[in-house]
C-alpha cells in the first residue's frame, strides 16, 4: 500500500503546459518519463540541474535544466557504460530428473 506521500510527491503529474517555464519534480518526471525518485537521485547529485522555490520550497526545473536532464537521460545507463539498460533474458526451463527406486 502506497503511503500518504507517495501518492502526493511521488507520483509524476501532467503538466497545466508542457512548454511551460518552470516545472515541478513531478511534472518534469511527466515530460521526461522518468521516475520521480530517479529524477530526485540525479538532482541530490547534480544540484545545479534545479532550483528552489521560496526557502527550502518546492524543487523546480526550468527548459535548460529539462534539456540537459534530457541528455543525461538518453545517456543510457552510467553504472554499466551501455547504450540502455538490457532486458533481462527469460529463465529457461530446467528438465526434471527421476528419482531411481
Amino acid at each position: 500500500m502506497a503511503t500518504k506521500a507517495y501518492e502526493l510527491y511521488g507520483i509524476p503529474i501532467a503538466p497545466e503546459d508542457p512548454e511551460q517555464e518552470y516545472m515541478t519534480v513531478q511534472e518534469t518526471a511527466y515530460v521526461l518519463k522518468c521516475s520521480v525518485s530517479w529524477l530526485r537521485r540525479l538532482l541530490r547529485t547534480k544540484n545545479e540541474l534545479c532550483g528552489r522555490n521560496g526557502r527550502g520550497g518546492r524543487i523546480i526545473t526550468n527548459r535548460e535544466q529539462r534539456a540537459t536532464i534530457h541528455v543525461i537521460r538518453s545517456a543510457g545507463d552510467p553504472r554499466t557504460g551501455r547504450p540502455a539498460p538490457r532486458r533481462r533474458s527469460p529463465r529457461r526451463a530446467t528438465a526434471k530428473t527421476s528419482v531411481a527406486p
